[in-house]
């Protein structure tokens, strides 16, 4: 299983980001992966083809807002099927005196 996050930015559309990132967050979503959307970036977790699959689709949407792009990829890869989105979190929050708040809060 792979967990990446990517940003990935249309250069040169303004200050405002929301709607370029809104329409390339499209693509994760039509993908069907599982993610998870931050405020810098957004967490994608499937296979790798998946992941590559779902960053290229990003690509390709943000190629076609603007002809500069920004784009930030980090991989952790590790070996079984169960989803680390939430548990990942809570690994860390166990060796914590108290709750650290998350996105995952809302």
């Amino acid at each position: 299983m792979v967990m990446a996050e990517l940003v990935i930015v249309p250069v040169g559309l303004g200050e405002s980001l929301s709607r370029s990132v809104a329409a390339v967050l499209r693509e994760v979503q039509d993908s069907g992966i599982s993610y998870l959307l931050t405020p810098m970036g957004t967490i994608l977790e499937g296979t790798w083809d998946e992941v590559l699959a779902v960053v290229d689709r990003c690509f390709r949407r943000a190629e076609q807002l603007s002809p500069r792009i920004s784009l930030s990829l980090k991989v952790d890869a590790r070996a079984g099927d169960a989803s680390r989105l939430a548990s990942k979190i809570a690994a860390v929050q166990e060796h914590l005196p108290t709750p650290a708040r998350t996105i995952l809060d809302g």
